[in-house]
């Protein structure tokens, strides 16, 4: 089990690093847009993702 974590851990960093390297100002805009999103905001975002990924694991389970 603790491979499996390390594994999602490490393909998180790749895939989170593929923006910031192929499109270095297109990410930092990004961030500016982010920066100006309200907490209410940043937080559906963020309950959204983790519904979304809470999704794929059962549906590729």
């Amino acid at each position: 089990m603790i491979s499996s974590l390390l594994i999602g851990f490490a393909l998180m960093l790749v895939l989170e690093g593929v923006l910031p390297f192929l499109a270095p100002a297109t990410w930092r805009e990004t961030f500016r847009r982010l920066i100006q999103l309200g907490d209410g905001q940043i937080r559906f975002v963020g309950l959204t993702s983790m519904l979304a990924g809470i999704i794929l694991l059962m549906v590729f389970r």
